[in-house]
C-alpha cells in the first residue's frame, strides 16, 4: 500500500475532519473512498466509446443501394 501526501488549506482540513467524524471514519478512509470512486467512474472517452459501440451494434442492416442515384439527388422533387 502506498502513502500519499496532500496539501490543503486549514479550513478545508478542518471541514474534512468534521465530515470524517460525522461518518465515524478517518480522513484517510474518506480520501481513499473518494479516489476509488473517481477511478471507477467511466471516463469521457470510455463513455463515448461505449455509446459508439452501442450505436454500431444497433445498426442491423445498411445498404448503400437503397440510396438515391446521382440524378435523383440533384432533382429537387426526388425527396418527399
Amino acid at each position: 500500500m502506498k502513502n500519499i501526501t496532500v496539501t490543503v488549506d486549514n479550513e478545508l482540513y478542518r471541514r474534512a475532519r468534521i465530515r470524517a467524524a460525522e461518518e465515524n471514519t478517518s480522513l484517510s478512509a474518506l480520501v481513499k473512498a473518494f479516489l476509488q470512486q473517481l477511478t471507477e467512474e467511466e471516463t469521457d472517452f470510455q463513455r463515448r466509446k461505449r455509446l459508439q459501440d452501442e450505436t454500431i451494434a444497433a445498426i442491423h442492416h445498411f445498404s448503400a443501394s437503397d440510396r438515391l442515384n446521382r440524378d435523383e439527388v440533384h432533382t429537387r422533387d426526388a425527396l418527399p
